[in-house]
């Protein structure tokens, strides 16, 4: 009789356990390594490109001011030299977006080479990536001015808003990649320094200018992005006073604001792409909890009075990023077809939640996605430098 319980005891135990946060790890290591080598292996080879090697005529700005366009404005075919119209969702092909796609180049580059030296401890990553920190945050020749004046301009109308804040979510990889790179001695101190003055300037600029200021305001994912960049740029220069902060918007403002008693996001249901928005503020509340979680503050475990928390929100969306064909909302106009990738959000609920169907999930998505409008939203393409 002892001994059948001896054996149910440790049926017990094996069903019951649950991975540590370190075999989560190991599992995106195993998942990614490939991918993550190969793209490593491009990322030894491309010289720095920054902001200051394309330039646009209708841009308000100088030579090192980053520019983009209002992604959904258009000519008015009526009055094709007047200002530009809305056509909401429909993206622009003629836009200026040669900043954009530096930036995010320069985020694969760096998120890439970041993940190949956690994996590898090859401090040849860490080199190459030296070159294009410095390209982009201390070289005067070739740096890029440490605010968004110019973003997300519409002809005839704006020399820049506040809105186009959230092209800098790039931004954030460079700096998981720098921190991830430390260990490796190679990142000097003069140019750590000149990457932490860089970012400790936008990010004033970011908390005082009217443009961050709405963008701080704004209801959708606008908002949620405002907080997610705030938090990073914030961790990455030390600043308390906006951490706590912005553990604070999350708790009072995103959360009940923004989530529905179901864990939905109404605001992102009534736009033109409900799928791609939906899972994009999922993704961008994940990775503020990630980002400012602490022991005596673990936002993953923080719910509002009326029960609203990031589990709910990730256990709503989940059955649909299982299978899309149960979404039972409007298709979104444009790239339906394109979501969803390997969400972030996805990787970091399942070591804050030891989910395991999350995770299997998550390796079977697409970790490479090439769709350019995926990639731009997609604000964590290299978890490994993300999770210890």
């Amino acid at each position: 009789m002892k001994r059948i319980s001896a054996v149910w005891l440790l049926m017990l135990v094996l069903v019951s356990f649950k991975p540590v946060p370190g075999d989560y790890y190991k599992d995106a290591v195993s998942t990614l390594r490939t991918s993550v080598l190969k793209e490593a292996a491009w990322a030894l080879n491309q010289s720095p490109v920054t902001i200051t090697a394309t330039s646009c005529p209708r841009s308000a700005g100088g030579l090192h001011d980053f520019y983009s366009e209002g992604d959904y404005w258009w000519p008015d075919s009526k009055n094709p030299l007047g200002p530009y119209l809305q056509r909401d969702g429909l993206t622009n092909p003629q836009n200026f977006t040669a900043h954009r796609l530096a930036m995010i180049r320069f985020s694969r580059i760096i998120g890439a080479l970041a993940s190949a030296y956690k994996i590898t401890h090859d401090k040849k990553y860490a080199r190459q990536a030296v070159i294009h920190i410095k390209a982009w945050f201390i070289d005067t020749a070739t740096l890029m001015s440490p605010n968004l004046q110019y973003a997300q301009a519409i002809k005839g109308i704006a020399t820049g808003r506040g809105i186009g804040i959230i092209d800098t979510i790039q931004l954030m990889e460079v700096i998981k990649g720098i921190e991830a790179m430390l260990s490796s001695g190679v990142i000097d101190t003069d140019t750590l320094n000149g990457a932490k003055n860089w970012f400790a300037q936008y990010l004033t600029w970011l908390t005082t200018h009217p443009y961050g200021i709405d963008e701080m305001n704004a209801k959708n994912n606008h908002g949620s992005c405002w907080v997610m960049q705030v938090a990073c740029f914030a961790q990455f220069t030390e600043n308390q006073e906006m951490l706590n902060f912005c553990r604070n918007r999350y708790k009072q403002v995103l959360l009940p604001e923004q989530m529905a008693a179901d864990g939905s996001f109404p605001l992102e249901l009534k736009r033109t792409k409900p799928y791609g928005y939906s899972i994009f503020n999922l993704d961008a509340m994940a990775t503020i909890c990630q980002l400012l979680s602490t022991p005596d503050d673990n936002l993953w475990l923080y719910k509002t009075p009326d029960g609203r928390s990031i589990q709910k929100g990730i256990e709503f969306l989940y059955p649909y990023l299982a299978d899309k064909g149960k979404w039972p909302y409007a298709h979104d106009v444009m790239y339906w077809n394109n979501w969803p990738v390997a969400q972030p959000a996805l990787v970091f609920g399942t070591i804050a939640y030891r989910n395991n169907t999350w995770l299997n999930t998550w390796k079977e998505l697409e970790h490479q996605p090439r769709n350019e409008e995926v990639i731009r939203n997609l604000p964590v393409r290299h978890p490994i430098i993300w999770i210890n």
